[in-house]
């Protein structure tokens, strides 16, 4: 998953972790991400995934935004790039992942050692006697 950690504006500080694509940002009610801030557009960008180029977000048509400080109209987005669009920064990055639970397969796991173990050394004892 990626999120966007809002740099600057009314949602300072906030993060907003993407969880479908495309992902449409503006300020528009169906925008996924919305931001009413000044100079930002009902439907300012969108982020999509393409499987062979990544992340590629572009603008709509005549909107204005930077990445890195650069003007942007289509660009593979790439961990830690800032966005500007309007009067808000915005930083894109990768979202922390999180590890699903072991234990329970690990005990089973020994357990199966256990009891093959135990197995083995029962059958060598019945073929000693």
């Amino acid at each position: 998953m990626v999120q966007f950690s809002i740099l600057s504006g009314k949602t300072a500080g906030s993060e907003w972790i993407a969880r479908r694509f495309p992902v449409r940002i503006g300020r528009a009610p169906s925008a996924d991400l919305r931001l009413e801030e000044e100079g930002i557009w009902d439907e300012h960008l969108i982020l999509d995934l393409d499987s062979t180029a990544g992340f590629i977000i572009e603008t709509s048509s005549n909107a204005l935004a930077t990445i890195n400080d650069q003007p942007l109209q289509r660009s593979i987005l790439e961990n830690g790039d800032l966005i500007e669009l309007g009067s808000v920064k915005m930083q894109f990055s990768f979202s922390k992942t999180r590890q699903a639970g072991l234990r329970l397969r690990e005990g089973l796991t020994w357990a199966a050692i256990a009891a093959i173990s135990l197995g083995q050394i029962l059958l060598v004892y019945w073929l000693l006697q």
